[in-house]
């Protein structure tokens, strides 16, 4: 480990594999240089992980003993190598796998698991480090004059290796909560648990206490409590969440893996573990705050769990009742459309299931050929996971400057046309302006209740949203509901307009 550190071409490796992650974090910023910004990802990992084989391969002592000499020899432990080989061919062989099996619908989820992973393993590595601290370099056996030698983990090693698994612990276990939830395992509304934010605040201080216990005594007792109470906060911070805030909770477990490797990176005394670590811990940290002034939620609120909801506002608000609306055809959209100035699109969720990004792009350029503007309106959580809206329509190859962000195109559908919803609930529901005992209260909406005809894409009228409310959109005089299977709606109002 002591050749990671003073070894100058190590340095530089990881110094550039630091630099590619920066780089792929800066392409990652925008749809237009995200493929870019993988790249440059992929390739900061390559270096990353290549040198951290070459520098640490697993050796062996041979002794070499003649009539007059002994000599001690090192070689390659194959049966190591092979071991670790075998471990990243198969780790390699699922990630490939599922990365060409997943859909774009089930990616949140697949983020959700991806953190998890990244939680145990840090528990993982902690656990492994206090069990044998010598393996690590981070202790120093003591032999004392009665007894069995034993080893004393350095100080500061102490207080990594408690930090490490502590984010760890609650990583994993909140991770598990958010998959549950995205994939339908558990439902969307908030588990509201009595006093639930005393029992967070006594699981905190707990937390604290005993790890500030473990730090000074290297206690057993402390280190395993400190294990399972993480466990347990980690369950208890995302469980009163309701599925409305979900993208916010994946870009928040986001950060919670990065500083949970960055810890063990110094256990491990590994730089780019260090630095990678750091970087997505502090870009996960930031989005989160975007991502909360984008709802108007307190992102203190959200590291204690629960975005401070009410028992009354996590009940699920305004209640669906029956009321009149209007139902229409593909007919009537594609006339109506085809007879406007300028349509705003507002995909969601909806048209992600239904996989009907690349027929809608075709429906917007029939849309141009009639003269009409199209713009595209994206709200900060339109799907389930942060920029989950504009990687479908990049798929499709939407043209980037068509779509706007909500700040940038809200003020706009008081002058438009036509708003185009497609399956896109929670995000449009004026319920967040105006009542006060919806779980999506303050959240601010796409204002597409102010253009001059709402046609809103809905598999059916007995479902809700995702938060679990229902839309007053619905029953307003300007809005014409197109009931059907995303895909197949548009697909008929692409055939009306040819």
């Amino acid at each position: 480990m002591e050749q990671v550190a003073v070894n100058p071409w190590v340095a530089l490796a990881y110094l550039v594999s630091g630099v590619c992650f920066i780089l792929a974090l800066r392409g990652l910023s925008s749809p237009t240089t995200s493929q870019q910004g993988n790249r440059y990802g992929m390739i900061g990992m390559a270096i990353a992980v290549m040198m951290t084989l070459v520098t640490h391969v697993p050796t062996v002592s041979l002794i070499v003993e003649g009539d007059d000499y002994a000599a001690i020899f090192s070689r390659v432990d194959k049966s190591a190598v092979f071991e670790i080989l075998a471990a990243i061919g198969v780790g390699a062989a699922i990630g490939i796998v599922t990365a060409r099996r997943i859909a774009m619908t089930a990616m949140p989820q697949l983020v959700a698991a991806f953190h998890s992973l990244v939680g145990l393993a840090a528990v993982l590595v902690a656990v492994a480090a206090y069990l044998n601290p010598v393996a690590f370099g981070i202790a120093d056996v003591v032999t004392p004059l009665i007894g069995q030698p034993f080893a004393v983990i350095h100080a500061v090693s102490r207080i990594e290796m408690i930090l490490g698994v502590a984010i760890g612990a609650i990583t994993f276990s909140g991770s598990v909560i958010a998959f549950l939830k995205l994939n339908g395992n558990m439902g969307g509304a908030p588990i509201l648990l009595p006093a639930r934010h005393a029992i967070n605040l006594g699981v905190g201080l707990a937390i604290a206490w005993f790890a500030f216990h473990f730090w000074l005594t290297q206690s057993p007792f402390d280190f395993w409590l400190v294990v399972l109470l993480s466990f347990a906060i980690g369950f208890l911070l995302i469980v009163p969440i309701g599925g409305a805030d979900m993208p916010v909770v994946v870009s928040m477990l986001n950060s919670y893996s990065g500083w949970a490797a960055a810890a063990m990176g110094f256990t491990l005394h590994n730089s780019a573990m260090i630095i990678t670590g750091a970087l997505v811990g502090s870009s996960g940290a930031i989005l989160s705050y975007i991502m909360c002034r984008a709802m108007n939620r307190s992102f203190i609120s959200v590291i204690a769990g629960g975005f401070g909801q009410s028992a009354e506002a996590g009940s699920g608000g305004g209640a669906k009742v029956d009321r009149p609306w209007k139902r229409g055809s593909a007919e009537d959209a594609a006339f109506l459309m085809s007879q406007a100035e300028q349509v705003i699109i507002v995909p969601g969720y909806g048209m992600a299931v239904a996989q009907a990004q690349h027929v809608l792009r075709e429906m917007a350029d029939k849309l141009k050929e009639h003269g009409v503007r199209v713009k595209y309106a994206i709200h900060p959580v339109a799907g389930r996971m942060p920029g989950h809206m504009n990687v479908l329509l990049a798929e499709a190859n939407v043209p980037y400057d068509e779509v706007f962000e909500l700040e940038d195109i809200n003020s706009e559908f008081a002058q438009t046309d036509v708003a185009f919803v497609i399956g896109a609930n929670d995000v449009t529901n004026p319920a967040a302006k105006t009542d006060k005992t919806s779980p999506i209260y303050g959240m601010p909406v796409l204002d597409v209740e102010k253009a001059k005809t709402v046609l809103f894409v809905k598999r059916s009228m007995g479902g809700v949203g995702y938060a679990g409310v229902d839309n007053d959109v619905f029953y307003m005089d300007n809005t014409m509901m197109l009931l059907a299977d995303a895909k197949k709606m548009v697909e008929e109002i692409v055939k009306s307009l040819d």
